[in-house]
């Protein structure tokens, strides 16, 4: 299982990463857009775990070019804000397959990023 988180709080990235380490992921952490998509160059990533709200960058972004790059990755959205929480998000990425607050319980968004990961 092979996953990218793109969060700019970086301790959060890093609960996050602890998580699906325990479940004997490999897991890559970007804070930027930019560092997104370079990792998204040079890896295959099963799921990416997405901040909808980057601070540097766009999230919509990363999504499309991993969709180009590895269309078979899933993105998973996670964000602290109310936007697109109409489920719109699904509309406008075509590779996304969860959307979820910031602060889901980090176990539960491993399971749930184990459980895209096995879909690949």
């Amino acid at each position: 299982m092979n996953i990218l988180i793109v969060e700019g709080q970086t301790a959060l990235a890093h609960l996050w990463c602890r998580h699906l380490e325990r479940l004997g992921a490999h897991v890559s952490i970007a804070t930027n857009q930019d560092d997104a998509s370079k990792l998204i160059t040079d890896n295959d990533f099963d799921v990416i775990v997405l901040d909808l709200v980057l601070q540097s960058g766009s999230a919509l972004a990363v999504s499309d070019f991993a969709n180009y790059r590895l269309p078979n990755a899933r993105v998973v959205f996670v964000t602290n804000t109310s936007f697109f929480s109409d489920g719109s998000i699904f509309r406008h990425s075509a590779n996304a397959c969860a959307f979820l607050p910031s602060t889901t319980p980090p176990g539960d968004l491993a399971a749930m990023v184990e459980h895209y990961a096995q879909e690949n």
